[in-house]
Protein backbone atom coordinates (compact mmCIF):
# COMPACT_ATOMS: atom_id res chain seq x y z
CA UNK A 1 0.00 0.00 0.00
CA UNK A 2 1.18 3.64 -1.02
CA UNK A 3 1.07 6.31 1.65
CA UNK A 4 0.45 9.63 -0.25
CA UNK A 5 0.62 13.24 1.00
CA UNK A 6 -1.14 14.79 -1.53
CA UNK A 7 -4.56 14.66 -1.40
CA UNK A 8 -6.07 12.85 -4.50
CA UNK A 9 -8.93 13.95 -6.42
CA UNK A 10 -11.26 10.93 -8.24
CA UNK A 11 -14.98 11.23 -9.81
CA UNK A 12 -16.99 9.24 -7.32
CA UNK A 13 -17.21 6.97 -4.64
CA UNK A 14 -16.84 3.82 -6.81
CA UNK A 15 -13.15 5.28 -7.84
CA UNK A 16 -12.36 6.17 -3.81
CA UNK A 17 -13.03 2.66 -3.56
CA UNK A 18 -11.03 1.26 -5.78
CA UNK A 19 -8.56 3.52 -4.80
CA UNK A 20 -8.41 2.74 -1.18
CA UNK A 21 -7.21 -0.36 -2.30
CA UNK A 22 -3.58 0.51 -3.21
CA UNK A 23 -2.79 3.85 -1.43
CA UNK A 24 -3.47 5.48 2.18
CA UNK A 25 -4.49 9.19 1.20
CA UNK A 26 -7.29 11.47 1.43
CA UNK A 27 -9.40 10.71 -1.72
CA UNK A 28 -12.05 13.76 -2.23
CA UNK A 29 -14.67 12.75 -4.98
CA UNK A 30 -15.81 15.49 -7.05
CA UNK A 31 -19.36 13.65 -7.15
CA UNK A 32 -19.22 13.70 -11.36
CA UNK A 33 -19.99 17.50 -12.47
CA UNK A 34 -21.62 18.36 -9.22
CA UNK A 35 -18.12 20.12 -8.86
CA UNK A 36 -19.67 22.88 -11.03
CA UNK A 37 -21.94 23.70 -8.52
CA UNK A 38 -20.42 23.03 -5.25
CA UNK A 39 -18.22 26.16 -4.15
CA UNK A 40 -17.61 25.02 -0.86
CA UNK A 41 -15.93 22.20 -2.32
CA UNK A 42 -13.89 24.31 -4.82
CA UNK A 43 -12.50 26.48 -1.52
CA UNK A 44 -11.75 23.46 -0.15
CA UNK A 45 -9.97 21.53 -2.81
CA UNK A 46 -7.68 25.26 -3.36
CA UNK A 47 -6.57 24.91 0.63
CA UNK A 48 -5.98 21.44 0.44
CA UNK A 49 -3.55 22.03 -2.95
CA UNK A 50 -1.57 24.61 -1.25
CA UNK A 51 -1.42 22.74 2.16
CA UNK A 52 -0.26 19.72 0.62
CA UNK A 53 -1.12 19.57 -3.17
CA UNK A 54 -3.19 17.73 -5.15
CA UNK A 55 -3.33 14.47 -7.69
CA UNK A 56 -5.87 14.40 -9.92
CA UNK A 57 -6.91 11.13 -11.03
CA UNK A 58 -10.04 11.33 -13.11
CA UNK A 59 -11.40 8.43 -15.98
CA UNK A 60 -9.88 9.33 -19.56
CA UNK A 61 -13.18 9.81 -21.30
CA UNK A 62 -14.80 13.39 -22.11
CA UNK A 63 -16.60 13.89 -18.76
CA UNK A 64 -13.29 13.18 -17.14
CA UNK A 65 -11.08 15.36 -19.12
CA UNK A 66 -14.07 18.00 -18.39
CA UNK A 67 -13.75 17.58 -14.47
CA UNK A 68 -9.86 18.06 -14.61
CA UNK A 69 -9.76 20.88 -16.90
CA UNK A 70 -12.21 22.42 -15.00
CA UNK A 71 -10.50 21.75 -11.44
CA UNK A 72 -7.00 23.17 -13.45
CA UNK A 73 -8.80 26.25 -13.53
CA UNK A 74 -9.59 27.53 -10.11
CA UNK A 75 -5.97 25.59 -8.45
CA UNK A 76 -2.65 26.40 -10.02
CA UNK A 77 -0.60 24.41 -11.59
CA UNK A 78 2.24 24.07 -9.73
CA UNK A 79 -0.43 22.66 -6.46
CA UNK A 80 -1.32 19.55 -8.74
CA UNK A 81 0.02 16.42 -10.17
CA UNK A 82 -1.84 14.73 -12.80
CA UNK A 83 -2.25 11.28 -13.19
CA UNK A 84 -3.75 9.49 -16.50
CA UNK A 85 -5.63 6.21 -16.88
CA UNK A 86 -4.61 4.57 -19.71
CA UNK A 87 -7.27 3.72 -23.03
CA UNK A 88 -8.43 0.66 -22.19
CA UNK A 89 -11.79 -1.12 -24.07
CA UNK A 90 -13.82 -2.70 -21.20
CA UNK A 91 -16.87 -2.72 -19.17
CA UNK A 92 -16.51 -2.09 -15.25
CA UNK A 93 -17.60 -5.03 -13.17
CA UNK A 94 -20.89 -3.52 -11.38
CA UNK A 95 -22.21 -2.00 -14.83
CA UNK A 96 -24.55 -3.70 -17.37
CA UNK A 97 -23.07 -2.20 -20.85
CA UNK A 98 -19.48 -0.31 -21.04
CA UNK A 99 -19.29 3.82 -20.89
CA UNK A 100 -20.44 5.68 -23.83
CA UNK A 101 -16.66 5.44 -25.03
CA UNK A 102 -16.29 1.77 -24.38
CA UNK A 103 -13.20 2.57 -22.10
CA UNK A 104 -12.49 1.50 -18.36
CA UNK A 105 -12.42 4.56 -15.78
CA UNK A 106 -10.54 4.26 -12.40
CA UNK A 107 -13.09 1.79 -10.85
CA UNK A 108 -11.99 -0.62 -13.78
CA UNK A 109 -8.61 0.16 -13.29
CA UNK A 110 -6.85 -2.84 -11.98
CA UNK A 111 -4.99 -2.79 -8.73
CA UNK A 112 -1.26 -3.37 -10.06
CA UNK A 113 -2.03 -0.96 -13.17
CA UNK A 114 -3.26 1.60 -10.29
CA UNK A 115 0.04 1.10 -8.73
CA UNK A 116 2.08 1.99 -11.55
CA UNK A 117 0.58 4.71 -12.63
CA UNK A 118 0.65 6.12 -9.04
CA UNK A 119 4.49 5.58 -8.97
CA UNK A 120 5.05 6.79 -12.30
CA UNK A 121 3.15 10.48 -11.13
CA UNK A 122 5.78 10.75 -8.35
CA UNK A 123 3.44 10.81 -5.92
CA UNK A 124 4.83 12.34 -2.76
CA UNK A 125 5.30 9.56 -0.15
CA UNK A 126 4.62 9.91 3.54
CA UNK A 127 4.87 7.69 6.56
CA UNK A 128 1.87 6.59 8.92
CA UNK A 129 1.41 9.21 11.47
CA UNK A 130 2.04 7.44 14.84
CA UNK A 131 -0.30 9.45 17.17
CA UNK A 132 -3.29 10.36 14.79
CA UNK A 133 -6.27 13.11 16.03
CA UNK A 134 -8.85 10.88 17.15
CA UNK A 135 -12.50 11.42 17.99
CA UNK A 136 -11.53 11.50 21.85
CA UNK A 137 -9.70 14.76 21.29
CA UNK A 138 -12.79 16.48 19.36
CA UNK A 139 -14.67 15.38 22.34
CA UNK A 140 -12.04 16.92 24.61
CA UNK A 141 -12.05 20.40 22.58
CA UNK A 142 -15.85 20.38 22.64
CA UNK A 143 -16.13 19.94 19.01
CA UNK A 144 -18.76 16.50 19.56
CA UNK A 145 -20.36 15.12 22.16
CA UNK A 146 -20.84 18.12 24.22
CA UNK A 147 -23.81 21.03 23.79
CA UNK A 148 -22.74 23.75 21.35
CA UNK A 149 -20.02 21.38 19.62
CA UNK A 150 -22.20 21.49 16.29
CA UNK A 151 -21.93 25.03 15.98
CA UNK A 152 -18.23 25.47 17.36
CA UNK A 153 -17.57 22.34 15.02
CA UNK A 154 -19.06 24.30 11.98
CA UNK A 155 -16.62 27.57 12.78
CA UNK A 156 -13.41 25.33 12.50
CA UNK A 157 -14.87 24.00 9.72
CA UNK A 158 -15.36 27.44 8.37
CA UNK A 159 -12.30 28.68 9.67
CA UNK A 160 -10.08 25.94 7.81
CA UNK A 161 -12.27 26.33 4.45
CA UNK A 162 -13.75 22.65 4.76
CA UNK A 163 -17.01 21.80 3.28
CA UNK A 164 -19.94 22.80 6.10
CA UNK A 165 -21.53 18.81 5.26
CA UNK A 166 -18.44 16.78 6.42
CA UNK A 167 -19.51 14.23 9.27
CA UNK A 168 -17.17 13.76 12.26
CA UNK A 169 -14.99 10.79 10.46
CA UNK A 170 -14.68 12.65 7.19
CA UNK A 171 -13.19 15.77 9.35
CA UNK A 172 -10.55 13.29 11.10
CA UNK A 173 -9.16 12.07 7.64
CA UNK A 174 -9.06 15.71 6.53
CA UNK A 175 -7.41 16.57 9.73
CA UNK A 176 -5.19 13.81 9.94
CA UNK A 177 -3.74 13.97 6.61
CA UNK A 178 -3.47 18.04 6.39
CA UNK A 179 -2.41 18.77 10.29
CA UNK A 180 0.13 16.68 13.07
CA UNK A 181 -1.39 16.04 16.26
CA UNK A 182 0.48 19.21 17.44
CA UNK A 183 -0.70 21.46 14.80
CA UNK A 184 -4.02 21.07 15.37
CA UNK A 185 -3.78 21.53 19.05
CA UNK A 186 -2.18 24.53 18.29
CA UNK A 187 -4.79 25.63 15.96
CA UNK A 188 -7.62 24.93 18.49
CA UNK A 189 -6.04 26.89 21.04
CA UNK A 190 -5.87 29.79 18.97
CA UNK A 191 -9.16 29.49 17.99
CA UNK A 192 -10.97 28.73 20.90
Amino acid sequence: MIKIKEAVIVEGKYDKMQLKKVCDALIITTDGFRIFRDKDKREFLKALAQRQGLLILTDSDRAGFVIRGHLKSFIPSEYIKNVYIPDIKGKEKRKDKPSKEGLLGVEGIDEETLKELLEKANVTKSQANPNPITKVDLFTLGLSGKKGASALRQALIKELSLPSRLSANSLLEILNSAYTRDEFFSFCQKFQ
